[in-house]
């Protein structure tokens, strides 16, 4: 196989837990290829990719960020991503619009729970992997034992391309392996036979392997394939082992080509969004197919199936390159940010989708908390800005709560506490969060139909409206369809009806969402002049909510998959807690010395949890989670208290509609 095209770019994220050097790893690399005239520190706050001031003073990733080097003749865009758990959603977009990852792992603290998550999201995405094992100089360094958990914790074949002479010393070098060095060759070889039958053949026979330049074609194949995972060790502190991780990144990954014919028009997918202060919008966009430039007409699809695209004009582009020069257009394969796209959001797709891509994978965040300002005179600028803060991040979802406060949806405490910082950093807004809740679901327990009639009256609606609701598999998303004859009602009361819907299903019975279920609109009718869209509006949730109660929905409270280790004789006491905090355990695994449990656990019970494990471990677990599951709520279904004026009881409803002004 040739080596890829020096004027295809390739996007490569590095991923990896916290502190494990991610950060420090991108500026040495930018560093080391000219890119940056000096290197940052995460310590002293002033590297490339973070940028913003909580991202400085934490020493954390916070948002997905972009950059460009150069190096063996090819342009190189890294995604650097952020490391801490709460934060797995925005890895889990940028992973859509990569060619290969970076998984950096310690060679101190070695493989974290929060590693073997990350992990696993690579292989769902399908992209191709190498592992760099970096702090080989810091003391406590142990290269060899963390191959052996990489091994264990790898679904792939690893084959490591260097190593490391003194080890856990500021004197650390790493040695590369001679690709035309026999017994490199022949421990390549041997790798790669799992899933080479010519190369096994050889190696049974005893035969002569391909030379060095055929086995290196062969280990490009396997990797792009994902079966096999080259690892490099090194140090992005002293800057041992990077030159061959740029060798490596250049010689055995390419830019992943879009499957079949290329569509007519561009395509590729929004990954990240920014909005400014004053509003402006832009976005970073990956383009698969095609060409773009300033001035173009696009036409964006959302990744919620549910929602609305938009279109607009682009009135700004700016192509990420390493060049001093900024190319005018965007041409496939590269990265830029565009603007002049006010609606534009995280997971918009322009053009038709990938084959073979998997679809956006959002998962719901299972926590909410009431948001108040610290001065009541901010309130309007508080909803305002947590707005804005939405739009960047389709994630963040807000309501406002009866009394005017907001309610913010959650992954975890520390975005909790990263959110806080913003508004005061970005918006001067001072809010206080109230202590985090559970965000529970609700799901239909059968199908049922109802209907009601246009009629005049003080509480009647000039419209028609029959539903029927029935229960959508997990994952299955609001589909909403229709029975009636096609232009039956004009499309605005069409829409107006559907738009209801998914509004309405954010409260069910008991207020929560309702999210998987197909709805159909069995009967319509309309009366002209008389009716208008807001007739439709007002009359959906009532014709809803009695399908809804006809057809019964039982409450599921989210779960959270988690792993945990800890040292063998803790190993009681953190069984006990997980019993208490209601977990359920698939896995247990002991080893000599220490010992690693999977499952699934309330989310109402990780934060308590992962407080209590340094006091029952001495300190020496490590705790991750990633979201997981759900399951029936026993006793009593929890409610919420409902913000939609109350379509279960049709006199406080009508009341609602005539204080608001939408009767």
């Amino acid at each position: 196989m040739p080596p890829p095209s020096p004027l295809t770019p390739l996007t490569i994220g590095i991923v990896a837990h916290v502190d494990a050097g991610k950060t420090s790893l991108t500026e040495r690399l930018l560093y080391d290829t000219g890119a940056i005239g000096r290197m940052g520190g995460v310590d002293t706050g002033d590297t490339v990719t973070d940028t913003g001031r909580i991202e400085r003073e934490r020493g954390i990733t916070v948002r997905t960020a972009v950059t460009c080097l150069s190096a063996h003749g090819r342009q190189v865009t890294i995604v650097d991503t952020p490391g801490h758990a709460d934060f797995v959603a925005e890895v889990e977009r940028a992973l859509a619009v990569l060619d290969a990852a970076v998984l950096v792992v310690s060679a101190v603290e070695g493989v974290q729970a929060h590693t073997r998550v990350l992990l696993r999201h690579l292989r769902e995405a399908g992209l191709p992997v190498l592992v760099f094992v970096n702090k080989a100089d810091r003391g406590g360094a142990r290269p060899d034992g963390v191959l052996g958990e990489l091994r264990r914790s790898s679904p792939a074949r690893l084959l490591p391309l260097n190593r490391v002479e003194g080890a856990g010393t500021r004197q650390a070098r790493t040695l590369p392996a001679d690709p035309d060095g026999a017994a490199f060759r022949a421990r390549t070889a041997e790798v790669l036979a799992d899933h080479d039958d010519e190369l096994l053949a050889a190696l049974v026979e005893d035969r002569p392997l391909p030379p060095g330049p055929g086995l290196w074609a062969r280990l490009r194949d396997q990797v792009a394939a994902g079966t096999v995972q080259p690892v490099l060790f090194g140090s992005a502190v002293t800057g041992a082992g990077v030159g061959a991780l740029t060798r490596a990144l250049t010689g055995l990954f390419a830019p992943r080509p879009w499957p079949g014919a290329e569509p007519d028009g561009p395509a590729g997918t929004v990954f990240a969004v920014d909005r400014s202060p004053s509003g402006d919008t832009s976005g970073y966009l990956r383009l698969f197919a095609g060409r773009l430039e300033p001035r173009d007409q696009v036409s964006f699809v959302r990744a919620d199936p549910g929602e609305e695209g938009h279109a607009g004009r682009i009135t700004a582009l700016e192509v990420v390159t390493a060049g001093a020069d900024r190319p005018r257009a965007l041409e496939a394969g590269g990265i830029a940010r565009v603007r002049g796209l006010p609606r534009l959001r995280v997971g918009d797709r322009l053009g038709p989708p990938r084959p073979g891509a998997p679809a956006p994978r959002f998962a719901r965040p299972p926590l909410e908390s009431a948001v108040h300002p610290s001065d009541p005179a901010q309130a309007g600028r508080l909803h305002a800005a947590l707005s804005a803060l939405a739009e960047q991040d389709p994630l963040i979802r807000t309501r406002v709560l009866p009394g005017g406060a907001v309610s913010v949806l959650l992954f975890g405490e520390v975005q909790k506490e990263v959110i806080s910082s913003t508004l005061a950093e970005e918006f001067g807004v001072e809010a206080v969060f109230e202590e985090s809740a559970t965000v529970y679901t609700e799901r239909l327990a059968g199908t049922a139909e109802a209907v009601e009639e246009m009629g005049p009256g003080v509480d009647g609606f000039w419209a028609t409206v029959g539903l029927r609701v029935e229960p959508g598999a997990k994952g299955s998303g609001v589909r909403f369809r229709r029975e009636v004859e096609v232009g039956a009602i004009p499309a605005a009361y069409d829409r107006a009806i559907e738009e209801t819907v998914r509004s309405a299903l954010g409260q069910g019975l008991y207020g929560w969402p309702v999210p998987d279920c197909a709805v159909t609109l069995v009967r319509s009718g309309f009366l002209a002049p008389a009716s208008v869209a807001a007739d439709f509006r007002g009359l959906t949730p009532l014709v809803l909510m009695r399908a809804l109660s006809r057809a019964g929905t039982r409450v599921y409270e989210p779960l959270q998959a988690f792993e945990v280790e800890g040292p063998s004789e803790a190993l009681g006491e953190v069984l006990a807690a997980l019993s208490a905090a209601r977990a359920h355990i698939e896995e247990a695994d002991t080893g000599r010395g220490s010992w690693r449990i999977t499952g699934e656990i309330p989310s109402r019970q990780v934060h308590a949890l992962a407080a209590r494990l340094p006091g029952l471990t001495g300190g020496e677990a490590t705790w991750s989670t990633r979201p997981g599951g759900d399951r029936l709520v026993e006793g009593p279904p929890p409610r919420r208290e409902r913000t939609d004026g109350n379509p279960l009881d049709r006199a406080e409803y009508l009341a609602h509609l005539n204080r608001t002004g939408h009767a």
